[in-house]
């Protein structure tokens, strides 16, 4: 390939041109992708946790591995926690009939043309992104501006619990050295209201305190629960009613002092963008399962930096690949604010062969080339679903 090197004077004038040759650099192709459904114990205080939907005691996670020709290979993740019918055979043969032969690095290209479902296309997408991180030595966090928190802030969560459980709970956070909790709720609003004082009342103002009821009461009941929890001072109730219509989120905004936060309603970032002119929302929870993975993130991150709403990394009891996408966003977009959600510390176990570490409620951003982690095949087979 010919180049023409112009190199002009101080006086901006023309002085010379010389013909370089250039030899293009082949594209990196992918040549294999395998999606290995886990399933991995949790351990207390996490288990059993417990919401308007469901108790569990296990995190189910779809863990995808890109492979390329130049010897690279890529980690990602993606949640399938609750979800029918899973099949880790139908997701791999999907994911290699659309991706093998294709340049691993060029991303705008795959969320312009990938017809897969989202969740399946996130978790390839994150091992993706790692595999760029890894061609050319950087972690992720520096491909995506660069690290801005080399320590990012975690919330501490729990399932639905009694009085005196959540005391207990919130006690044994504050010592561990978390600032935030985020519980479950919905079942009941006199529950709900007991936890929530629970908490209070065995550690008062040390966490900063969130409640999710999951989208399980109208907008009256939530209206309801919003006024009897405003003198606990919650930092957020997250998404008590349905995603749609966001009017209903505006309208219950209007009639309480207690914060609303939206995770169920965001999806892809033109959601956010919905929200924002609705003024549906005083906080906002992407994930990378649900938006399609970093890049989505990074985009809804910078759209409320701009708007000045915080941003709030939210989980799906994520196993070691997903924890570590979501501390490189949290790390690299100034828009993630506030302590994301975590349930990592509540894992039996990871399926990778270092585990990241918590310390005072925090991640240290992974210096190791792309997303820091790497998969290790005999825990992933130890843990594996046939499905």
């Amino acid at each position: 390939m010919e180049w023409l090197l112009c190199v002009v004077s101080d006086f901006g004038h023309l002085t010379r041109t010389s013909a370089v040759k250039q030899v293009a650099k082949p594209a990196m192709r992918i040549t294999n992708v395998t999606v290995t459904i886990v399933e991995v114990p949790q351990i207390d205080p996490i288990a059993p946790y417990r919401s308007c939907a469901r108790s569990s005691s296990t995190t189910m996670s779809a863990i995808v591995r890109v492979d390329t020709d130049e010897g690279l290979t890529g980690w990602g993740e993606h949640n399938v926690n609750f979800l029918p019918d899973i099949s880790g055979r139908k997701m791999e043969r999907d994911a290699r009939e659309w991706l093998i032969g294709r340049d691993p690095r060029n991303l705008s290209s795959f969320h312009r043309e990938c017809p897969l479902e989202m969740r399946l296309k996130s978790g390839i997408e994150l091992a993706l992104w790692d595999i760029c991180g890894k061609a050319v030595a950087q972690p992720v966090a520096v491909l995506l501006g660069g690290v801005i928190r080399p320590r990012v802030e975690l919330a501490a969560c729990m399932g639905i619990q009694s009085y005196e459980r959540a005391g207990e709970i919130a006690s044994l956070y504050v010592e561990q050295g978390f600032s935030t909790l985020k519980t479950k709720a919905g079942c009941d609003l006199d529950e709900d209201v007991e936890m929530v004082r629970g908490v209070r009342d065995a550690v008062g103002d040390k966490l900063k305190l969130r409640i999710d009821p999951n989208r399980a009461y109208s907008r009256e009941q939530a209206l309801v629960l919003a006024k009897r929890v405003e003198e606990y001072e919650l930092q957020y109730l997250e998404q008590p009613i349905h995603a749609e219509p966001l009017s209903d989120a505006r309208w219950l905004r209007d009639q309480t002092t207690t914060p609303i936060a939206l995770n169920e309603s965001v999806v892809e970032p033109e959601s956010v963008l919905r929200i924002l002119r609705e003024e549906a929302a005083a906080f906002i929870l992407p994930d990378t399962h649900v938006a399609g993975g970093i890049l989505p993130c990074v985009t809804i991150g910078r759209i409320c930096e701009a708007a000045n709403i915080p941003c709030i990394m939210h989980c799906g009891h994520d196993l070691g690949p997903k924890t570590a996408a979501m501390v490189h966003v949290a790390a690299s977009c100034a828009g993630y604010t506030l302590a994301n959600d975590c349930t990592y510390y509540g894992l039996e176990d990871d399926i990778v062969t270092e585990r990241l570490k918590i310390e005072s409620g925090h991640i240290a951003v992974p210096d190791k080339p792309g997303l820091g982690v790497e998969g290790d095949p005999e825990r992933i087979a130890r843990y594996r679903v046939d499905c």
